[in-house]
């Protein structure tokens, strides 16, 4: 049930980046002759007014088909999208990636007003209550990750054969300093980990070991203070503003360094996450609960509003690329080279999605 609701979400995610390029094709009267979930093979359409609306069987995107924008068709037709100037076609084509960008600064805006993890480093607006030492990062292939240990696990004790460390019964405020300095001094004997997993108490086995730190044995976690920051609907958008900067950098740079690396054959694909991956982290972050479902949600809106700017003919990147490069030119690109380069970034598209979904795959059943 959890991964068909996250499903649910991710069209949800789609629908509103086409919804952006389809309101902004009205807005400037450009026809729109189709409103597409998921790629074809269709599966069933309504028609309503001049807009056909369907829901296909590919799960890999959505689209909608303009008028025009296809330079075979509709060139001389006042509705046409190849009829209208190359800012109004580009204002068309960048609306489905602001759409996404502004719904992932609503989601996390949202995530504010309920109450969302926040370290208590935190510098930004509002005071964070209730933090509690959380696992933030788990190092791969460490003790702490054979284990069974995750991000997201809160440590509420500590056990070793001598020594009984319950945090649930101190009052200081820094209690993850406290587990890195528990750790630190039994780093010869094997530590049980209690920790409260999606409401649950659970218990790991994980011994210290050396090279994941310089100079002592560590179990391979990494630890924070975070508890929960909660906002009033004005200032949860500010602040809700600023972690979606926080979230487009990140993922600019994350998405950048992928690219370069695939450009110099030296891609990791096992560290990318594709259809069958995001669904399955989403599955868990319902069971998680609704700020955690807010948070991913908003990363995945943002992750897909900037790789439809990547330029690759297919992506929204790539047809604002041809814009440019007619309004450089002041007359159309050749419609054969439009088509050719299309279907080859498609291509391109495709074989990255079974290369990434191989590895998702591969993930799950290790």
């Amino acid at each position: 049930m959890a991964i068909l609701i996250f499903i649910a979400i991710l069209v949800g995610l789609i629908i509103i980046h086409e919804l952006g390029h389809f309101g902004v094709a009205k807005f400037f009267k450009i026809r729109v002759d189709e409103f597409g979930v998921f790629f074809p093979p269709r599966l069933f359409a309504k028609r309503f007014g001049e807009t056909e609306y369907s829901f296909n069987a590919l799960p890999l995107g959505g689209f909608v088909r303009i008028f025009g924008e296809n330079p075979t068709e509709g060139s001389s037709d006042p509705r046409s999208f190849a009829k209208k100037s190359r800012w109004a076609q580009a204002a068309v084509v960048l609306a489905g990636v602001v759409a996404n960008a502004a719904l992932a600064w609503l989601l996390v805006s949202a995530g504010y007003m309920a109450g969302l993890p926040t370290s208590v480093e935190h510098q930004g607006i509002g005071t964070v209550t209730n933090a509690r030492p959380m696992i933030v990062g788990v190092i791969p292939e460490s003790p702490a990750a054979l284990a069974g240990l995750v991000a997201g696990d809160v440590v509420q004790v500590l056990q070793t054969g001598t020594t009984l460390f319950d945090l649930r019964l101190l009052s200081i405020d820094r209690q993850a300093e406290a587990v890195r300095a528990f750790i630190g001094a039994h780093g010869e004997e094997s530590i049980v980990f209690t920790v409260l997993r999606s409401g649950e108490e659970k218990t790991f086995l994980a011994k210290p070991a050396e090279g994941l730190i310089e100079g002592r044995k560590a179990v391979g976690v990494q630890l924070d203070d975070v508890g929960v920051l909660r906002l009033p609907p004005h200032l949860a958008l500010v602040q809700g503003a600023i972690l979606a900067k926080n979230i487009f950098v990140q993922t600019a740079t994350g998405l950048g360094g992928f690219f370069a690396q695939l450009v110099t054959g030296k891609a990791n694909f096992a560290q990318v996450s594709g259809p069958i991956g995001i669904v399955t982290m989403g599955g868990l972050a319902v069971q998680e609960g609704f700020t955690a479902v807010l948070v991913l949600a908003a990363s995945i809106s943002m992750a897909l509003a900037l790789f439809n700017l990547v330029p690759i003919p297919g992506l929204d990147g790539g047809r604002l690329l041809i814009i440019m490069i007619e309004g450089v030119l002041r007359r159309p690109v050749s419609p054969k080279l439009v088509l050719y380069t299309t279907l080859a970034g498609m291509a391109l598209l495709l074989t990255l999605m079974v290369v990434v979904s191989y590895h998702d795959i591969v993930r799950l059943v290790g």
